[in-house]
C-alpha cells in the first residue's frame, strides 16, 4: 500500500465537521441569557445531545475503505502566513468525536445535582471546552491545531479552581496549566519549523502549515529529529507520561469528577503523538523507537505500582490512567498493524471505561463525601447495582474477555511481541498487575461488612445515573463481543500508517548501503 495515500483527501459537501466544532461554542453562548437554573441544565443537555448525533452522522458518513481525509473542509484563514482553515476526518480519528461527545453528555448529565454553584458558567465552561476538543480532533493545518489546543486550557482551569472538590483546588489549576503551557512551548516551536522546512525563509510564499502537504515531502534527517522530539515531549505532558504526569494525581484528587472523568477519558496527547510525531517525522520515530518503549514501558508499570498502593479511589484510577496510557505508547512504537489498531482501540476504550469509572467515583464521593478506602467497606449490600456496575467497568478496565478492553490488550500484546517479545512479557506483566490493584480495591471497599454509618444509609443508583453507565456499559460489551464494527472504521487507516511508518526498501544493487546498513529504531 502507497503510504501516501495517507495525504488524499475527500471533500465535504456538508460542513459537518465546522458544525461539530461550533455547535457547542454556539450553546455555551446562550446559556447566560436564561432565566432559570433548571432550563440551563436542560438546555446544556440538549446541546450536547445535538452534538452527540452530528457526531455520529459524521461517523456514519466516513467511507471505511478510503485510508486517505474524508470531509475536508478548507479556507483561506491568514493569506499573510499561508495558515489556512482545514479540517479533515480519517479512519485513525473518526471514533474519537462520537465518543467524545457521549462522554461530555454523561458527565453534564452527572453533575445535574452536584454543581449547585454558579451552574450557567459551570455548563458553558464544559461546553467550549468540548468545542475546543472536535477542533484537536479535526484541524489540518498546524497553526489552527495550536489554537484549539491552548484554547482548552482556560474552561480546565476555572472549572477545576471553581467547582473542584478538594482544600488544594486552586494549587491543581495552576500546576495543570504550568504543565500544559510548558508543554505547549516544544509543539509551537516544532510546528514553527514545519512551516520553515521548505526554505527556511518566513515569507508567506514559502510557509506551510499544511498537514497534508507535510505528509507528502518528507523531512531531512537533522530536522526530523529535531521535530520529533520536540512533538513527542510537547504530547507527552498532556498524555502524560513519565516523568511527566505528575500533575494527574493531583487534578483527580482536587478536580471536580465531570471534568477529571474527561481528562483521563480523552487523551489528546496519545492522540497527538499518534496523529503528528510519528507521520510527520518517521524517519527520526523509527530512530527513538526506543525512547518511546522505555517511557512506556515505565509508565505502565510504575503507574499499575503506584495504583497498587493507593487507599482512594480517585488517586487509584489517575495512576491507573498512567499505567494504561504506557500500554498504548509501547503498542504506538511497536508500528505495525496489530499495534496501531490496539493502541487506536484503546484510546477509544478510555471515554467509556476510565471515563465510566470516574463518573462512578462522582456518583460515590457525592453520596459518601470521600472515597478513601477508610470510608468504604461493604458498598454491595447498600448498593448493589453501583457495584454490579462498577465490576463490569473494572473487569473492563483490566481487559477481562468480552469487553472492549481485552480486544484492544490483545491487539497491542500482539503487535508488541512481533517487535519484541521481551517487551511483550514485560508489557503482559503490567497487565496483570492492573488486575491486582482493580480487584484488591473492589475486594476492600465492596466486600464484607458495612460499618461506616453513611455506606450503610447511602442510595443506590438513581434513573440518570443508571442511564448513564447502562449506556456506557452497553457500549463496553459491544466493543467487546463485536470487535469488528471497530476494527472496519479504522483499518484502513491503520495500514496506510502503518506503511509510512515501515523503513524504506533498500537498494540491493547499492552495496555501500547494503554493507553498511543497520536497521534503525530495533528494540532492545
Amino acid at each position: 500500500m502507497n503510504p501516501e495515500l495517507l495525504s488524499t483527501t475527500t471533500p465535504a459537501g456538508f460542513p459537518i465537521l465546522s458544525l461539530l466544532i461550533l455547535l457547542p461554542l454556539a450553546w455555551a453562548l446562550l446559556l447566560p441569557w436564561l432565566r432559570t437554573d433548571r432550563m440551563v441544565r436542560y438546555v446544556a443537555l440538549i446541546g450536547a445531545g445535538l452534538e452527540l448525533a452530528l457526531a455520529i452522522a459524521m461517523l456514519l458518513s466516513m467511507q471505511s475503505a478510503v485510508p486517505g481525509m474524508q470531509l475536508v473542509e478548507r479556507a483561506d484563514w491568514i493569506p499573510s502566513l499561508n495558515v489556512h482553515y482545514l479540517l479533515g476526518m480519517d479512519g485513525v480519528a473518526a471514533l474519537f468525536p462520537p465518543l467524545a461527545a457521549l462522554l461530555f453528555c454523561a458527565v453534564i448529565l452527572a453533575s445535574w445535582t452536584s454543581v449547585q454553584a454558579m451552574p450557567r458558567l459551570y455548563f458553558a465552561l464544559l461546553l467550549a471546552l468540548e468545542s475546543a476538543t472536535m477542533g484537536v480532533f479535526c484541524a489540518l493545518d498546524l497553526v489552527l491545531f495550536f489554537l484549539f489546543w491552548e484554547l482548552t486550557l482556560a474552561p480546565i482551569y476555572f472549572l477545576i479552581s471553581l467547582w473542584g472538590i478538594g482544600p488544594e483546588r486552586r494549587f491543581a489549576a495552576v500546576k495543570y496549566t504550568l504543565f500544559m503551557l510548558t508543554g505547549g512551548i516544544p509543539l509551537l516551536f516544532a510546528f514553527i519549523l514545519l512551516g520553515l522546512h521548505q526554505t527556511g525563509t518566513a515569507t508567506a510564499g514559502n510557509l506551510n502549515f499544511d498537514y497534508l502537504s507535510l505528509l507528502d515531502h518528507r523531512l531531512p534527517a537533522p530536522q526530523q529529529t529535531a521535530i520529533f522530539l520536540l512533538l513527542f515531549f510537547g504530547f507527552a505532558v498532556k498524555t502524560p507520561l513519565f516523568p511527566f504526569h505528575t500533575w494527574l494525581p493531583t487534578v483527580l484528587r482536587e478536580g471536580p469528577a465531570g471534568l477529571s472523568a474527561i481528562l483521563i477519558g480523552l487523551k489528546l496527547g496519545a492522540f497527538g503523538i499518534l496523529r503528528f510525531a510519528l507521520p510527520l517525522a518517521p524517519d527520526a520515530a523509527r530512530e527513538y523507537v526506543w525512547l518511546m518503549a522505555a517511557l512506556g514501558l515505565f509508565g505502565l508499570l510504575y503507574g499499575a505500582l503506584a495504583a497498587l498502593r493507593q487507599a482512594n479511589l480517585r488517586k487509584m484510577l489517575a495512576f491507573s490512567s498512567i499505567s494504561h496510557v504506557g500500554l498504548v505508547i509501547v503498542g504506538i512504537a511497536a508500528m505495525n498493524l496489530q499495534g496501531i489498531q490496539g493502541a487506536i482501540f484503546q484510546l477509544a476504550n478510555f471515554s467509556l471505561v476510565a471515563g465510566g469509572l470516574m463518573l462512578l467515583a462522582g456518583f460515590l464521593h457525592h453520596r459518601l463525601g470521600s472515597t478513601d478506602l477508610a470510608s468504604l467497606g461493604g458498598l454491595s449490600k447498600p448498593l448493589p447495582r453501583f457495584t454490579a456496575w462498577f465490576l463490569l467497568f473494572g473487569m473492563a478496565a483490566i481487559g477481562l474477555p468480552g469487553t472492549n478492553g481485552f480486544i484492544a490488550e490483545l491487539l497491542m500484546l500482539l503487535g508488541i511481541f512481533q517487535r519484541s517479545p521481551g517487551l511483550a512479557v514485560i508489557a503482559l506483566l503490567g497487565v496483570i498487575l492492573g488486575a491486582a490493584y482493580v480487584l484488591g480495591f473492589f475486594r476492600q471497599a465492596f466486600l464484607g461488612p458495612a460499618t461506616h454509618p453513611t455506606v450503610i444509609s447511602a442510595l443506590d443508583l438513581r434513573p440518570r445515573e443508571r442511564l448513564i453507565v447502562g449506556i456506557m456499559g452497553l457500549l463496553i460489551l459491544i466493543g467487546g463481543l463485536f470487535p469488528n464494527l471497530t476494527q472496519k472504521v479504522t483499518a484502513s487507516a491503520a495500514q496506510t500508517w502503518a506503511a509510512r511508518m515501515a523503513p524504506p526498501p533498500v537498494d540491493l544493487l547499492d552495496t555501500g548501503s547494503a554493507l553498511s546498513l543497520n536497521p534503525s529504531g530495533s528494540l532492545p
